[in-house]
């Protein structure tokens, strides 16, 4: 029975790979048009939603999503959520109708065929390099300033399995004051359970997902940054308290 579980989870594993890159594949042609330039980012979002969405439900993955408050369309958000697992971008993208660009970790643009697209509409950025942090900053600016939102999982890198829910990073929060843009904190409950950073894990199943109420960020000043990260966490903490209970 056991020799079974690992014969599955290499193949689960082996299975998310070959999902992400068929729509990849298929979409070959509109996904390279819709990168041509910067101004046709929302077409290239709305492929990014089907890839997502096909990914899913080829793992045999179920969302099941609560909104307190929904997004409105043709406003800039920041989105931000709690970050476990590969399954978290997709799930993003499947949650979030509002274009939004990533802030992602630099490494990713090394995976085949993804990381192609990946370094061309995200946000990259490498943690160890303090002028990389700072250009990330400014390049959010210039997509919030162009209507897009702009989504970072603040806890950086993905925590240790054990942990719930690492402490977060300053940057989502301070740039969410310096331009007014209100916090869309979102908690994701079963990414880490359905399909974690450890190998010989995972399964298909049920995928819940709840969409907090915005966070204004109106009259606040960067000396409110703290407080807001701090805030921002306690909901998302409180909530995958709930879920786990």
């Amino acid at each position: 029975m056991i020799v079974f579980k690992y014969i599955f989870w290499t193949f689960y594993r082996i299975w998310f790979y070959i999902m992400v890159a068929i729509p990849i594949i298929i979409m070959f042609p509109l996904l390279i048009v819709s990168i041509l330039k910067e101004s046709w980012y929302p077409y290239f979002f709305k492929l990014a939603r089907i890839w997502a969405r096909f990914i899913l439900i080829g793992m045999g993955l179920i969302t099941k999503t609560e909104y307190l408050q929904k997004p409105e369309p043709n406003k800039s958000y920041m989105f931000i959520g709690n970050h476990t697992s590969m399954l978290d971008i997709m799930l993003m993208l499947v949650t979030v109708k509002n274009p939004f660009v990533f802030v992602g970790k630099a490494e990713l643009a090394k995976i085949p065929l993804f990381g192609f697209f990946y370094k061309r509409t995200c946000i990259l950025v490498d943690r160890s390099s303090s002028k990389s942090r700072q250009a990330v900053f400014l390049r959010a600016q210039r997509r919030l300033k162009q209507g897009l939102s702009i989504c970072i999982f603040p806890e950086g890198l993905v925590p240790e399995e054990h942990i719930l829910l690492d402490q977060f990073k300053d940057g989502a929060f301070r740039l969410a004051i310096n331009h007014n843009t209100p916090i869309v904190p979102i908690t994701f409950a079963d990414n880490k359970k359905r399909f974690s950073y450890t190998f010989f894990s995972g399964g298909p199943g049920v995928l819940r997902t709840k969409v907090h109420r915005f966070i204004p960020t109106v009259d606040l000043t960067t000396e409110d940054t703290k407080t807001l990260n701090q805030k921002s966490r306690a909901i998302i903490l409180k909530q995958l308290e709930a879920f786990n209970a």
